[in-house]
């Protein structure tokens, strides 16, 4: 009943008070209280709710003669986590009906809903699955989500809603031999050169994590910091760089890296990482839109605050936190981010700039005006990444629904700039 509680105190957190899941398991007390299995299966319950939101609100839908009161908070997390366990996680009904209504009941805040939740979970139970193969491709995203995927990819809108009902495997950069790796660790070596395992658990209990021979990064991620090629000895501007997994990839491409981000509990996490790998890098905590070099970079890396919305399978909390006036505000940014980094480079120096959103606006949108505002477009070529990841324009896309046979990777956009 305690995790199921602190599973329902999560939703809350996110769903009703607009916290990100990251945060709200570092700050919820009643998850916090957790250890072992039981914060593990919190964790679970929450993070499939999330998941799967838009399909579970639909099959419960059916079931409820009108909406639950806009301050019933816990009874609609609680039937919420009922019908995640037993439309995804596969929970026996007995178990995840009985374990929920007595949680119910032991909450002041989801008592009155308690015969209710009842009686609803056990229709689920009965009719549930059919109903939730029937939904449409899409069901479990916001519809005002899914309708703009759909106008921008065509039919491959399906296959993206599809992959991010799975959740993400580990992935690794290796700082050297990762062919070696591979073996030590277990893991498949994928075709850019990162490894993937199937369990995130455990992470700091694998071989080679205390004496930092590799991070933690997506596949996808990786990516971005390789477009500009050789960094060996050249100064690289990493803006926006917390929490560092790609400042961890320069300076171990032997480049020479200044890493700028305004957080400095970020910046912290980067410290502690730079120091577990025995890498280095100078650190400033500092807005990227008004810092100034006393001499211009070699090279940038300009990984920009977006929407996040090609992060899903790590993050499902990001499609209910979104709204659809922040992609063009955050491709207003995105393009003073961009006129702020070219001060800061050498005439003829490389910008990669990058994005882990799925929005056209803040990917395409973005170098289509800076190529207009006197940025060149540097082609990224067969070679370089997969071929399969290279748009017709010379950029750099990635979806989820790539790889489906080996796990997928997280949606990214990212394009190589050149300044005259």
């Amino acid at each position: 009943m305690s995790a199921r509680r602190a599973a329902a105190d999560l939703l809350v957190a996110v769903l009703d008070h607009g916290r990100a899941l990251d945060d709200a398991l570092n700050e919820t007390p009643s998850f916090e209280a957790l250890q072992g299995r039981d914060r593990a299966f919190a964790r679970a319950l929450a993070t499939a709710t999330l998941r799967r939101l838009g399909s579970i609100d639909s099959v419960l839908s059916r079931f409820l003669q009108k909406p639950l009161p806009d301050t019933a908070f816990h009874g609609r997390a609680l039937l919420r986590i009922g019908a995640a366990q037993l439309l995804v996680l596969g929970t026996p009904a007995h178990a995840a009906v009985g374990e929920t209504v007595s949680t119910a009941n032991a909450m002041r805040e989801a008592r009155g809903f308690a015969k209710l939740t009842n009686a609803v979970l056990r229709r689920v139970a009965s009719d549930g699955p059919d109903i939730l193969a029937s939904l449409p491709p899409g069901a479990d995203l916001p519809t005002w989500l899914f309708t703009r995927w759909r106008a921008t990819y065509g039919d491959a809108a399906a296959a993206i809603a599809a992959a991010l009902r799975a959740e993400a495997p580990l992935d690794l950069s290796i700082k050297t031999d990762p062919g070696d790796w591979a073996g030590r660790l277990g893991a498949n070596l994928l075709p850019t050169r990162s490894l993937r395992l199937d369990s995130a658990a455990g992470v700091e209990q694998l071989p080679g994590f205390a004496e930092g021979a590799w991070w933690v990064q997506d596949a996808a991620a990786a990516l971005p910091a390789k477009l500009l090629r050789d960094v060996t000895g050249k100064r690289v501007l990493d803006l926006c760089a917390a929490p560092g997994g790609k400042t961890l990839q320069l300076a171990a491409a032997g480049a020479l890296v200044t890493a700028i981000d305004k957080s400095k509990p970020r910046l912290a996490r980067m410290r502690e990482n730079l120091e577990r790998t025995k890498l280095a890098a100078e650190m400033i905590a500092a807005d990227a839109l008004e810092f100034s070099a006393s001499e211009p970079f070699d090279a940038i890396l300009l990984d920009a605050p977006c929407t996040s919305t090609g992060t899903l399978r790590r993050h499902p909390d990001v499609a209910w936190l979104r709204r659809p006036n922040d992609v063009r505000a955050l491709a207003e940014l995105q393009t003073k981010l961009l006129a702020a980094a070219a001060t800061q480079l050498k005439p003829g120096g490389v910008l990669v700039y990058a994005v882990c959103s799925l929005e056209p606006e803040e990917g395409p949108g973005i170098v289509a005006q800076a190529l207009r505002q006197g940025w060149t477009r540097n082609p990224i070529v067969a070679g370089e990444i997969p071929s399969e990841f290279i748009t017709a324009e010379g950029d750099m896309r990635t979806l989820p629904s790539h790889w489906p046979d080996i796990g997928g990777l997280d949606g990214f956009f990212a394009a190589r700039l050149q300044r005259g």
